[in-house]
């Protein structure tokens, strides 16, 4: 597949995001980058979500990877454009590699003991993507990393909180066992004791957010209306879970059509 197809390919899978209107809040190589990252995430998933999901399978995935970073050919539409998006605007290679191992996790991981253990989770399979986009935006530095790192538990926390019902039909539950016995949670339902672990961990979310407030100063300017747009995203959904008081088991909580592109126009004035 030529290096333009790849890209093509990757665009048609980037449409299904719900973040694809922000990336055009960039310059057009860094939204094909973004295309791309997103696209290896995208699989990433899908191989361990999807029916018949396996170790081998994310083996697999691993190995051409490791092909891809490696200069040689690898199968699949996705690479070309991806191994060259991440040559181009030096994204760590660790950050793919995480991302394999934290998905693979839920194969065979239904709980998380600690807090700890949760950062961890989250640290793979969301602050690395973090690391990665900032990296395309231009911040390389190990502070800008750290606070990338910081959003992406952020991001992630605040998806654990409105899936929580969803994650427990497939059988996971990602919220501490720590926090549950802390509050005498026996179960997984909505109940007043529930609610406040959840009030906990949007707190903690809520502190990650603030502390990471000073990442958009180390991206490139152009590329700042775009990062404070997937952020506002994340952050104007945590404000929606705790205005509707936690309640997360009556319906899935999510923001309109409206509500994102408020988000997206808040961003591109600053």
């Amino acid at each position: 597949m030529t290096l333009e197809a790849s890209y093509e390919y990757c665009r048609g899978l980037a449409r299904g995001s719900s973040f694809y209107p922000a990336f055009f809040l960039v310059d057009e190589a860094r939204r094909r980058a973004l295309w791309a990252v997103y696209a290896f995430n995208r699989r990433c998933d899908d191989l361990s979500d999807e029916p018949g999901a396996s170790r081998e399978a994310l083996a697999g995935w691993r190995g051409e990877l490791e092909d891809a970073l490696g200069g040689k050919p690898a199968a699949g539409p996705i690479w070309p454009a991806f191994a060259d998006s991440v040559a181009r605007y030096e994204i760590p290679h660790s950050c793919f590699f995480e991302m394999i191992a934290g998905v693979g996790s839920d194969l065979h991981e239904t709980e998380k003991a600690t807090y700890a253990d949760l950062y961890r989770y989250c640290y793979r399979v969301a602050s690395v993507v973090g690391i990665s986009v900032v990296s395309i935006f231009g911040a390389h530095t190990a502070e800008a990393h750290k606070l990338a790192e910081q959003c992406g538990v952020a991001v992630q926390l605040t998806n654990i909180l409105r899936d929580v019902a969803e994650d427990k039909a497939l059988g996971r539950v990602y919220l501490p066992q720590e926090d549950l016995a802390r509050f005498g949670v026996t179960e997984i339902a909505d109940s007043p004791a529930l609610r406040e672990v959840l009030r906990l961990e949007a707190g903690r979310a809520r502190e990650l957010f603030a502390a990471a407030r000073a990442l958009p100063a180390h991206v490139e300017p152009r590329t700042r209306p775009c990062l404070r747009a997937l952020l506002g995203v994340y952050s104007a959904l945590l404000d929606k879970i705790e205005r509707r008081g936690y309640n997360v088991f009556q319906e899935r909580i999510g923001l309109s059509g409206g509500e994102k592109l408020l988000a997206l126009a808040r961003a591109a004035v600053g």
